[in-house]
């Protein structure tokens, strides 16, 4: 095993019906909050009337930022800073999903300056102190809720990148599997592949640690198995919870534990698909995984044979376990070709002018050009 520091300062509120603790957590930090949220489904839900209401009743002082798009942008993290240095915000509260929570990530070490939220992306500045973020996630996919990981895109720049601090774990994040049973089944889908592939990208990355790969497999093999349960029971209480638990111990550090890196090679190409055509991450995922699997196998056959073995309980080859992996995803719903996206406009050449602008690459698995070309002829 590789040398490892375990370190999560995050506060985790798991179960049915916890939100009532809301209140006396924000307590902790002031009165003054800055209520970050998405485009619509936390006011369809009612879930916006519950939380305003709850928190006037108490007596917070409450400014807003709505609008935060599913493939988050710089823009609307620096506009909702400036909102938070314009009432002095105490505490952030971000509701909603994987994009909510990043995006409220750099917002909590925007507020503090005078500069864009993108300097710490590129390292022009490094962030000295944050404020408090508590988090209500809505969507089991990303596991931004117990990591300090954020990706933000900047269409200005051509960019999408990601940033992580200590600074920006949040303090804590409740979980209620109910705030996820309307999540439709796509979405739903593409949650379930996310937390697969972020499992996929530690079981690449660099370091032999026997048991983490075994929770490697365990966390896959409990998507598998009750994944495609939801995706036909999409209100099943038990279902969520399975899954939601599922995804976010796939990415608060346990995952890692005696390795030196993940790959995340799929997740830098996956990102250029969101950016150029707004794909959403878990099905940008699915479609770059068996490309990269199918291009990379000369050089990591044998890490995939052991993966499609554990995780279908027989002995595969690397071809049967690519084969049997890209089957799982077709069958929850998941897209496996940029084609089945039904995307106008799709240009091989912007895909790849910017996969080399961007530096696609992973930890373990390095890319060249030519790979780049490879993988997109494979999923194209």
């Amino acid at each position: 095993m590789e040398n490892f520091i375990a370190y999560n300062p995050v506060t985790l509120h798991f179960g049915k019906n916890i939100l009532p603790a809301l209140g006396a957590t924000l307590k902790e930090y002031g009165n003054r909050v800055l209520l970050v949220y998405g485009k619509g489904s936390v006011r369809k839900s009612g879930l916006y009337d519950q939380i305003m209401n709850d928190l006037k009743s108490q007596g917070f002082d409450v400014s807003e930022y709505g609008g935060i798009r599913s493939n988050p942008v710089i823009e609307d993290v620096d506009a909702a800073a400036v909102i938070g240095r314009e009432h002095a915000v105490d505490v952030i509260l971000a509701v909603g999903g994987g994009s909510v929570i990043d995006s409220s990530k750099i917002i909590s070490v925007t507020i503090p300056v005078a500069h864009s939220g993108w300097d710490f992306f590129t390292g022009k500045a490094k962030p000295a102190r944050a404020i408090p973020l508590v988090a209500i996630l809505t969507l089991a996919a990303t596991g931004t809720e117990m990591n300090p990981f954020a990706v933000v895109s900047n269409h200005t720049q051509g960019e999408k990148s990601a940033f992580g601090s200590p600074l920006t774990f949040p303090k804590h994040s409740f979980l209620d599997p109910q705030l996820t049973l309307t999540v439709p089944r796509d979405y739903t889908a593409y949650g379930i592949a996310d937390l697969i592939a972020h499992s996929f990208e530690a079981w690449f990355g660099t370091g032999e640690a026997t048991l983490t790969d075994r929770f490697v497999i365990s966390i896959v093999k409990e998507a598998m198995e009750y994944g495609p349960k939801l995706i036909g029971d999409l209100h099943n209480y038990e279902y969520r919870e399975k899954i939601m638990f599922a995804a976010t111990m796939a990415l608060n550090g346990m995952t890692m534990y005696g390795r030196s890196t993940g790959d995340w090679g799929v997740h830098s190409a996956g990102h250029i698909l969101s950016l150029l055509h707004d794909v959403p991450h878990g099905a940008s995922l699915t479609i770059v995984y068996p490309a990269w699997m199918r291009h990379f196998k000369p050089k990591i056959s044998d890490r995939i044979a052991q993966l499609g073995s554990e995780l279908f309980d027989q002995t595969l080859s690397a071809d049967q376990s690519i084969d049997r992996i890209e089957a799982f995803f077709k069958s929850i719903g998941c897209p496996t070709r940029l084609s089945d996206m039904n995307i106008s406009g799709v240009s091989r050449q912007s895909v790849l002018s910017s996969m080399i602008h961007n530096k696609v690459n992973g930890g373990t698995v390095k890319m060249k050009e030519d790979d780049y070309g490879a993988l997109i002829d494979l999923y194209l």
